[in-house]
């Protein structure tokens, strides 16, 4: 063979060179991620075995990092809780107009919300209400002239662009959207999803009233319960509603994308409703410890990390896997907040350090109320909150998004981290997900304490955005967010490494952080006592 001919076949081949050895970060974080997201663990459903081989592995960790147990004697909290599960073959969803019964295809056109309703038969009129949002601090009232007594609401999920995006999100939180409803009289919700901000394909969503609800044994936690039933509307299908009614669906999906004000009126048809659920007592835990502070006084201040440790567990298969990981979503998390750990044993905060690994997120955050209305220190010495739920360490860490960065002091030390990182701060580039009450953090801001939570950041138009948007798409909440997808490793290094630095500089800053005097959770917050500590909350939320 000639000579140029043989050195062109080995350009051409690929390269021998052995891979570059990950670091021992590398190697730490993702052997947690690995043990958690293992098909062993099922998925760690709220309360399951796997759950708690998953809690028991966590308190381990911690306990080997000397972080000491920081839920009385233990590491577990315990959280009473109710499964129920809606039976899918009772489930009746039928439209009626003029006498004549549309029987609605529960699952393809449309489902019954297995967090909220209550069993039996329901049949009642429909009214449109925009977004079926109240909100006097923007004095916007889509309840307003509308009679709603003995009536469903039936809304587009969203709201208008001028309205900013964490106090939107408050008022569409469960507990404020359910409050407003039976307020106006409504007994129940038909929510009417917006295809420009769906995460993920309608066939996913519709799976997930087949897996199990919670709520809190002890009823005066639940400040979700009310309605006789919540409904959610397949977009393809939601012509149905508007037939014979003065405005089409397509219509109104274009003002609301425009951001223009929406009409309220009645709609020419009723929705008789028949569901049935069974309920079963279940018990699951919170794993709580805590790094002692270096200072005095300030260690009896404390700065929380949180991320949820569970996920959906078993459910219905997808090309032929019933197993939901939860790699990212929220293995990911869990493994950053015990690195984080680990690496604030070296140098110690001024203050001390809770790390709370929560369960229920994916049951409505359920764990962590329980911890925000049980917390295993005193409430008011809790000055900040960190929240990791699935931080997406889809590509290489060059920007960060973190929620709620313009509501308190914490965007200062913040910027200042960011930047001796070399990362970017970039705003919430789609408040319309409404991300800032989705996660645990909620539970934490509606206790006055000032919050974030984190995701890698992209620039908009960029392949990083594209992967973002795609992996909602193809793994979100599905069977392949497992062991097996993409994951930037090294990024997520990096993401640790500025968490640590953030989490050590407001633990060590001389004045607690505060909410911003513009902020609308500011209200939330609670006032300074005599003796110097926090009481009551400036207004009642």
């Amino acid at each position: 063979m000639p000579r140029s001919v043989l050195l062109t076949s080995l350009l051409l081949l690929p390269s021998l060179a052995p891979a570059a050895e990950p670091s021992p970060e590398v190697k730490r974080w993702w052997s947690h991620v690995q043990f958690l997201a293992d098909d062993r663990l099922r998925g760690r459903d709220t309360g399951s075995e796997g759950h708690r081989e998953a809690a028991a592995y966590v308190a381990e960790q911690l306990a080997g990092l000397g972080v000491k147990p920081g839920a009385g004697e233990g590491y577990l909290q315990e959280v009473a809780l109710v499964s129920r599960r809606l039976v899918d073959a009772r489930s009746r969803l039928t439209l009626v107009r003029e006498g004549k019964r549309t029987p609605l295809v529960v699952g393809r056109e449309a489902l019954i919300s297995p967090r909220q309703g209550e069993s039996g038969q329901l049949d009642a009129p429909l009214v449109f209400v925009g977004h079926g949002l109240s909100i006097p601090e923007a004095n916007h009232d889509d309840f307003a002239g509308v009679d709603l007594q003995g009536k469903l609401a039936v809304f587009i999920y969203g709201g208008p662009a001028h309205i900013p995006g964490p106090l939107r999100a408050h008022h569409s939180s469960a507990a404020e959207r359910v409050k407003a409803l039976k307020k106006a009289g409504a007994v129940g919700a038909v929510v009417l999803l917006n295809p420009k901000n769906m995460e993920t394909p309608w066939s996913r969503s519709a799976l997930s009233r087949l897996q199990p609800a919670m709520n809190f044994a002890d009823t005066s936690l639940d400040d979700t319960s009310g309605l006789q039933v919540s409904v959610s509307f397949n977009p393809a299908h939601a012509e149905k509603l508007f037939t014979g009614s003065p405005h089409s669906f397509k219509e109104l999906l274009a003002l609301a994308d425009a951001s223009k004000p929406l009409p309220r009126f009645e709609l020419p048809m009723r929705l008789q409703s028949s569901a049935e659920w069974v309920s079963t007592p279940v018990t699951s835990v919170n794993v709580v410890g805590v790094l002692p502070g270096s200072d005095p006084v300030l260690a009896k201040e404390y700065v929380v990390l949180t991320a949820h440790l569970d996920h959906v567990g078993v459910g219905a298969p997808i090309n032929g896997d019933a197993i939901y990981n939860g790699a990212m979503d929220n293995a990911t998390g869990v493994a950053a907040v015990l690195e984080v750990a680990r690496a604030l044993q070296a140098q110690k905060p001024q203050r001390s350090i809770l790390f709370v690994l929560v369960t229920g997120e994916e049951k409505g955050l359920i764990g962590s109320r329980y911890f925000a209305a049980h917390p295993t220190v005193p409430r008011d010495a809790i000055v900040a909150n960190f929240n990791l739920d699935m931080f997406l360490p889809l590509f290489d860490f060059t920007r960060v998004v973190a929620y709620g960065q313009d509501e308190s002091t914490l965007l200062a030390p913040l910027r200042e981290v960011a930047s001796a990182h070399g990362v970017k701060l970039q705003p919430d580039p789609n408040p319309s997900s409404m991300t800032f009450i989705r996660s645990d953090q909620y539970a934490f801001i509606r206790q006055g304490v000032p919050a974030l939570s984190f995701k890698f950041g992209y620039a908009p138009g960029s392949p990083e955005e594209r992967t973002f948007k795609d992996w909602y798409t193809r793994h979100y909440h599905a069977p392949s967010d497992d062991l097996r997808q993409p994951i930037h490793k090294d990024g997520a290094i990096k993401f640790v490494q500025l968490l640590t630095d953030l989490t050590r500089t407001v633990a060590n800053a001389p004045e607690r952080p505060r909410w911003n005097d513009d902020s609308f959770f500011r209200r939330f917050a609670r006032t300074n006592t005599p003796d110097g500590k926090q009481d009551t909350p400036l207004s009642n939320p």
